[in-house]
């Protein structure tokens, strides 16, 4: 249920940003949301849709961007990528190092927005 909270937050950035700029519409919002979000795409629009009655956002499509999982090997400090299923033991291409940190993967941040 904290998509909604998260929703609510995504739509005042928005509409903050679409406040005394002259807009009839905001058409489309761009959004970066971390591979390991537990977001789930369909529920942020839909709580979306629900929250921008009545506002410029109303019909706004969210267009959802995964990032990818980074991150940064604490020996060699070398950055990579990795999928979900070598979180339990990532292995750096340089060093074959397994000691690292998350660099990226758990955001979520509004990019830019369509408008009219």
């Amino acid at each position: 249920m904290h998509e909604l909270q998260i929703t609510e937050r995504i739509l005042a950035i928005a509409l903050k940003h679409a406040s005394g700029q002259n807009l009839s519409k905001i058409v489309r919002i761009h959004l970066t949301i971390g591979e390991l979000s537990d977001l789930e795409n369909e529920w942020i629009q839909h709580y979306f849709d629900y929250l921008s009655r009545g506002t410029l956002a109303e019909h706004a499509e969210l267009a959802i961007r995964r990032a990818p999982i980074v991150v940064r090997c604490r020996s060699c400090i070398c950055s990579f990528e990795i999928t979900r299923n070598e979180l339990g033991h990532p292995r750096c291409p340089a060093c074959a190092e397994s000691r690292v940190e998350l660099i990226s993967g758990r955001e979520y941040q509004v990019e830019n927005m369509e408008v009219l």
